[in-house]
């Protein structure tokens, strides 16, 4: 995985699902200080993943660039990182 980061989604909106445009990444839950421990998730050969933690369903979809999601706005920052 040297070369890329491994993009963070979060569902701090409650969303029932998120379609991504990666299948792996990483699951924080909601955002800080509501986050839960920060999940990698691997679709494999699957399209959908439902996390362990939060229960958020990821669905993939190829249409979507890798920090892209929809509904808008799931993506996670963490601007203390920056």
């Amino acid at each position: 995985m040297a070369g890329h980061s491994i993009p963070h989604f979060q569902n701090s909106a409650g969303h029932a699902a998120i379609s991504i445009g990666v299948k792996e990444f990483m699951c924080v839950g909601a955002n800080p200080p509501f986050d839960h421990p920060h999940v990698f998730l691997d679709l494999g050969d699957d399209n959908e993943k439902v996390c362990p933690y939060c229960s958020t369903l990821y669905r993939y979809d190829a249409s979507l660039s890798a920090g892209e999601t929809v509904p808008a706005g799931c993506t996670y920052v963490d601007d203390k990182a920056a």
